[in-house]
């Protein structure tokens, strides 16, 4: 099994990240394929970035040369899902929305802790569009910004360890979900601060993916996500030089 994992930014050494937690929890015959997207912004914060985001990862899977079997949208909150389950046919797991759906077999209620407040509309949208909101106590931001995260670890653990600390204080969360890609590998340490279930949402959608392949399983093409229509498209993709 082959399974891509697209980053969302332009940054490879988190790229590099995700891709080493994906793969430490990947069955031993699941091979997980990192993608960095060929253009974008270096992190992603808000909607603009996260739009052309969304372009860059369709480019990066409808360009990539291997066959696959699933592909991982690994950005918290971003858009874009719904195309690429339009472009393929094989399952398209958004990290969002596998945190969340997890979460909610470990506890009443959950929280997602972020990296700064701007994007806590994009997660709570991303969230409503996925129907998964009932249950969630809180979206709360840490402050940091992506490229925060891999400059100081510890730094980072603290502020995402305070915010989690509070959502099951004062939301009552029940498990805490790590809110963004660049936060792949600190659930352990939150864990030991908080003393909640912490679900990286990086992990979490390689072991939905790999379940779905498993089982068979492609993404419906009888409605919402047919493929798209035969048509020109105007000066796209674009053409090298």
């Amino acid at each position: 099994m082959r399974i891509l994992v697209v980053n969302v930014n332009t940054t490879q050494a988190i790229t590099d990240s995700i891709g080493r937690q994906a793969a430490a929890v990947a069955a031993p015959d699941t091979e997980i394929v990192p993608v960095t997207p060929p253009f974008g912004a270096e992190s992603v914060e808000g909607y603009y970035e996260s739009h052309l985001a969304a372009v860059a990862v369709l480019e990066a899977v409808r360009t990539h040369a291997e066959p696959f079997d699933a592909v991982i949208q690994a950005g918290y909150g971003e858009h874009g899902r719904e195309a690429l389950q339009e472009l393929v046919e094989v399952p398209v797991v958004d990290i969002t929305e596998a945190s969340a759906s997890t979460a909610q077999f470990l506890g009443r209620s959950y929280s997602v802790v972020t990296s700064l407040d701007r994007t806590v509309p994009l997660i709570e949208d991303r969230l409503a569009t996925a129907g998964l909101t009932a249950r969630c106590a809180s979206v709360r931001a840490s402050g940091l910004a992506v490229l925060d995260l891999d400059r100081d670890p510890d730094a980072a653990v603290e502020a995402i360890a305070e915010q989690a600390l509070r959502a099951v204080r004062e939301d009552h969360a029940e498990v805490i979900c790590l809110g963004c890609g660049g936060m792949a590998g600190l659930a352990d340490r939150v864990l030991e601060r908080t003393g909640a279930p912490v679900v990286d949402g990086v992990t979490a959608a390689v072991t939905t993916a790999e379940s779905l392949v498993r089982l068979g399983l492609r993404t419906s093409k009888v409605r919402s996500y047919a493929p798209v229509r035969p048509k020109r498209f105007t000066n796209w993709p674009p053409r090298a030089g």
